[in-house]
């Protein structure tokens, strides 16, 4: 019995171990193909750490100026937010880096996502290549200078002085932060390779046409460069994931690759019964893979998002997603950030969409420039719908024109894929005498480049003066207007004679209300019952609370009027105006829903969430305006969660209140506060839920 136990016992742990040793062969087997395949594809390599840097341009004379940094970087992050002398010009960035020599034979390629605003890349001490423009990405194939097994200096010269060739032509409507303030990359490839050079883009464009819930058609194009010195047959293999990773259609061709220039292919492939990116409500994400074979083995890779959608704007109605009205609530963002700069990591990118998010916006318009990769990624899967443009602003030289058109290219050919992307902007406030003044003829120009790149998308051109019929206007697809209203002209109220006029003179005009509002300097208040209905902006003083009613009033004039295809709050955050000196701060536009280091939202920012969001809102506003010097006020209440019951110093206030601009605005009137400190509080009993907010108010 005990010897059939001791044979029961070792049979099991035979057992064992024959699992063990397939799982190990298994296991060795997966992480042989994989290293396999990573030998064989491409490889990404972040190269941010161990640089050096010195405000100077020269390697010869830095020796005592080096400071050791990482990427992203920027020089001007504390003297371009706080006053107009900031250095603008030259600086250096070192680094040394041993490259393998079991790299030979491969394309190794540089790739940087930002640098402001002219850069020029040297290996070794041999020019690779400049770029100018401060906020596109651009790579170098740096393979011929390397050399190999040994160290290699890579040396970057960045210059952000403006310049008249190069757009924005000067730091008045926001600053040109100098530096390698985004990320950098080594991209590593074989001698065949989907192209890494064509601007900077993934290599592959994918384009959908005749989106619908029962199929969506799609055209993908890929270019390849082949440096191998031979004809050679290759196959292009694309394959769509969903979600879940599961194959849902696959396409092969075959194809003899010249050894003569970069070649472009395209398939066309057909999702049936797709599941739709519907922006907030359901930002469902496919995945391209696209692949080249050789003798049926991988040579190279990549990955590309697909949002399949339907994107149509309707004149005097809305904007349309997959054939259904579109809420377009607009936030503008500007990238930098009190402190940072604009050199900003993926996780202040992601806080700031969480805040735009928490808002309620649907729509953000990344303003005045191409952003972050990262921000355009990530508005694919969280579901905004964006207008991405270029710095082609403020005025004009007669000198950019070049330049305005290769960053129109890089903007549409890097960021063709992404699927939050609905326009792509031309211009922004530049201004001609005559329609065929220069401004009004390079932006048509830009417009039949971008079309020709992208017929899939609108293009549009911003004015800043409430007329539709101005010279420069009229050259792109979609009319943005920019117009503050009580604030750079005319009353807060005027916004309704302008919309009714619109829609009286221009109907069958794409016309989207690009900027908005009105400066609000948190440190600065007044009782807003006591602000005209305009305010000078020259004056040293911009209370919160006129901010606050601007918004208030003007809100309430454009969700009734579907004339208005989009609006655009200017802006979400305040930002750096390097230039400008106004309302006792210096060098800071306070348009912003949110303060400059993100701390405090503002009342305007609950204003917009208790009419957007679905999240309870119930808000007490001018919580900073303490000091009170009317013992007689009304007290506003923004609530998403029906009519609020008001307490004054415990006591319940009997005054039914009034409905303001929209159904989240609630005004008691005529409140009587007593001299002291005074306790403000309101409840509301909601399905079976209370909520409440109180404030702190001292009557003088």
């Amino acid at each position: 019995m005990q010897n059939s136990n001791l044979l029961q016992k070792l049979s099991i742990v035979l057992n064992m171990n024959r699992v063990a040793l397939w799982l190990c062969i298994l296991l060795c087997s997966i992480f042989y193909t994989n290293a396999s395949r990573a030998q064989n594809t491409r490889i990404n390599i972040p190269f941010n750490n161990n640089w050096r840097f010195a405000k100077i341009a020269d390697t010869a004379q830095a020796r005592d100026q080096w400071q050791a940094i990482s990427l992203p970087h920027t020089w001007n992050a504390v003297d371009m937010q706080t006053s107009n002398t900031f250095y603008e010009g030259e600086a250096l960035y070192e680094k040394n880096y041993v490259f393998d020599e079991q790299l030979k034979g491969k394309r190794i390629f540089i790739r940087f996502e930002g640098v402001g605003q002219v850069a020029d890349l040297y290996v070794n001490n041999i020019l690779i290549g400049s770029h100018k423009g401060g906020y596109s990405a651009f790579a170098f194939d740096i393979s011929y200078a390397i050399k190999y097994g040994e160290n290699n200096l890579i040396k970057v010269k960045v210059n952000n002085k403006a310049r008249t060739d190069i757009i924005p032509v000067n730091h008045f409507l926001f600053g040109i932060y100098g530096g390698i303030y985004r990320p950098v990359s080594l991209i590593i490839t074989n001698q065949i390779n989907i192209a890494v050079t064509d601007y900077a883009s993934p290599g592959v464009y994918i384009s959908q046409s005749n989106v619908s819930k029962q199929k969506a058609d799609l055209n993908i194009a890929v270019k390849v460069e082949n440096l191998s010195g031979l004809p050679t047959y290759v196959s292009i293999r694309n394959t769509i994931f969903n979600s879940s990773g599961k194959a849902v259609v696959q396409k092969t061709t075959k194809h003899l690759l010249s050894p003569m220039g970069r070649q472009e292919f395209t398939q066309n492939l057909s999702v049936n019964d797709p599941i739709l990116w519907n922006g907030l409500e359901n930002p469902y994400l496919y995945k391209v893979s696209t692949e080249i074979l050789k003798e049926d083995k991988v040579i190279d890779h990549i990955d590309q998002p697909l949002g399949l959608r339907k994107v149509e704007l309707i004149a005097g109605e809305g904007v349309f997603l997959n054939g259904k009205k579109y809420p377009m609530y607009g936030v503008a963002r500007h990238q930098d950030r009190w402190a940072y700069g604009s050199a900003l990591s993926n996780q202040q990118h992601a806080e700031d969409l969480a805040i735009i998010k928490e808002m309620g916006a649907t729509t953000i318009r990344l303003a005045h420039y191409q952003q972050a990769e990262y921000m355009y990624a990530k508005a694919d899967s969280i579901g905004f719908l964006i207008w991405a443009e270029i710095p082609f602003v403020n005025t004009f030289t007669r000198d950019e024109a070049d330049n305005a058109k290769q960053q129109i290219e890089e903007l549409v050919k890097q960021n063709y894929n992404h699927p939050s992307i609905y326009i792509w902007g031309l211009h922004n406030e530049v201004y001609g005498k005559t329609p065929a003044d220069y401004p009004a003829v390079l932006t048509r120009d830009l417009n039949d480049l971008t079309q020709k790149l992208d017929p899939y998308r609108y293009t549009g051109a911003v004015s800043g003066y409430a007329e539709m019929n101005r010279p420069t206007n009229l050259n792109a697809q979609v009319q943005g207007i920019n117009h503050y209203f009580g604030w750079y002209g005319g009353n807060i109220g005027d916004l309704e004679k302008w919309a009714q006029n619109i829609e009286k003179n221009y109907r069958g005009y794409n016309l989207i209300l690009s900027e908005y509002g009105a400066d609000g300097n948190i440190f600065q208040q007044q009782e807003q019952a006591t602000l005209p209905d305009k305010w000078d902006y020259t004056s040293p003083f911009y209370p919160e609370n006129f901010e606050t009613k601007t918004h208030e009033k003007q809100w309430g004039i454009i969700v009734k009027h579907p004339v208005i295809l989009a609006s655009y709050i200017w802006n979400m955050f305040d930002f750096a105006t390097p230039m400008w000196n106004r309302g006792s701060l210096t060098a800071r536009n306070m348009k912003g829903l949110v303060s400059f280091d993100r701390k405090v939202k503002k009342d305007v920012f609950f204003w917009y969430k208790a009419n957007w969001s679905k999240e309870p809102v119930v808000y007490l506003t001018e919580r900073r305006t303490v000091e009170r010097k009317n013992a007689i006020t009304p007290i506003t209440v923004y609530s998403n969660q029906g009519e609020p019951t008001l307490f004054v110093n415990g006591k319940k206030v009997n005054t039914i209140p009034t409905i303001g601009e929209t159904t989240v605005h609630y005004i008691f009137n005529d409140v009587q506060l007593k001299k002291g400190k005074n306790k403000i509080k309101v409840i509301i009993k909601n399905n079976g839920k209370t909520f409440s907010d109180e404030i702190e108010w001292v009557l003088k």
